[in-house]
């Protein structure tokens, strides 16, 4: 059925693939333009099924369940990657507008498709290549060293899908339960980074400051925008590097590429095509958050400006600790959020409703100021109590309440 207007409001419908915390995030976007999100998730108790008021409920890989979701909808967008590609096509074959589409979206799905497009465009990039064998795996240490790293080309994030081997025998297993596998070379890494575009079907493009990304156990812990000691020549090497991988693959919507920093310059690790952890920061950090450009974006308005409220911004991730189960016997929830908002007043806290699970994402916090260590005490030290009701003894609260 061709897109028609939500009859409430009178503006479009948004569908998003999805009911995950990124959903969430983008509908309290969506309220303040006025928009209808409409969210398709897996269950009920999903996080952004909590809270918007147009969920249906269905599997992202049930052809059926998206063609229901599409329907009447100005544009499909997605807050995961998971969609098979031949759904996607399937609803562009049907009329429907998807964003990003399936030719630009399978580039954050499949590692080696990404790989083989950022050779041809000549973009930087670690070594890699397509492996099916131990013999393959041997070869490609043989030629850049070991260790070697070796992904899954599909379904991999949070250093899921990951393995480090240090010789062709420990691969052995895992091309026996995974098939054909990325091999690339252990880099020389420095930090990493993030540079977040926003790109419209007009080809208007945004883009927000480079930041680094710091990872524990290969899950992304903090956000430290600007990325600190990165000078405004690198800086912009990078953005103009993000907006080029954006158009040769005709995103729309947002775009994350994780970058690895080495002694030689930026490599591109990996692209993810929505909303990312990475920009969580800009909710309070910059004029336009990433959710409310990712709107903005697929339905072809004007991007916003995107430059910062303050001079350092810095998310921290709250991940799921200990559990009662466990034994743990700290404060509750409404205690820590209670003591979290009497602490660290200026400190922006979002839950994501999520049951509590070791290491999973449960909510973050966003600290604003001057001073990079001080703004980055206060928010790890916030996310930390948040987590698991503990102060960090090396903390200082600059007032007591």
């Amino acid at each position: 059925m061709a897109p028609r207007p939500d009859p409430r409001t009178g503006l479009p419908v948004v569908a998003m693939v999805g009911g995950g915390q990124l959903a969430r995030m983008t509908h309290q976007a969506a309220i303040a333009l006025g928009q209808s999100l409409r969210v398709l998730s897996t269950g009920p108790d999903e996080s952004a099924a909590l809270v918007a008021a147009d969920v249906r409920l269905g599997d992202h890989r049930d052809l059926d369940a998206l063609l229901g979701l599409a329907d009447g909808a100005t544009v499909v967008t997605f807050d995961h990657e998971h969609v098979p590609t031949e759904h996607l096509c399937s609803l562009a074959a049907a009329g429907h507008r998807v964003a990003p589409g399936p030719d630009a979206l399978v580039h954050a799905q499949d590692k080696l498709v990404l790989r083989r497009a950022l050779a041809e465009a000549g973009e930087p990039q670690p070594a890699w290549a397509e492996v099916a064998s131990v013999d393959e795996v041997a070869a490609f240490g043989a030629r850049h060293g070991w260790p070697v790293v070796l992904k899954t080309p599909r379904g991999g994030y949070d250093g899921r899908g990951v393995f480090v081997v240090d010789d062709a025998a420990a691969a052995a297993e895992l091309l026996e339960r995974h098939g054909t596998l990325l091999a690339e070379e252990r880099v020389r890494l420095l930090r990493e980074l993030a540079a977040v575009v926003a790109r419209s079907p007009f080809g208007q493009v945004a883009v927000w400051p480079v930041v680094e990304t710091v990872q524990r156990d290969g899950i992304n812990t903090e956000v430290l925008a600007p990325a600190p000691g990165l000078d405004e020549a690198a800086a912009t090497a990078a953005q103009e590097l993000a907006v080029r991988v954006a158009e040769r693959i005709g995103v729309v919507g947002v775009l994350a590429v994780e970058l690895f920093e080495t002694p030689d310059g930026v490599l591109v690790n990996e692209l993810a095509m929505r909303p990312h952890n990475s920009g969580h920061w800009t909710i309070e950090g910059s004029r336009t958050s990433q959710f409310e450009q990712h709107l903005r974006a697929v339905l072809d308005y004007p991007l916003g400006a995107t430059a910062m409220t303050a001079p350092v911004v810095v998310m921290a991730n709250v991940l799921g600790g200990r559990t009662a189960e466990e034994g743990w016997t700290g404060p509750g929830l409404d205690e820590r959020v209670h003591h979290l908002m009497a602490h660290w007043p200026d400190v922006k806290l979002h839950w994501y409703g999520k049951g509590q699970r070791p290491g999973r994402k449960l909510g973050h916090v966003t600290a604003l100021g001057a001073d990079l260590d001080e703004v980055r005490a206060r928010a790890v030290a916030a996310a930390r109590y948040l987590a698991d009701g503990e102060i960090d003894p090396a903390f200082h609260f600059p007032s007591e309440h």
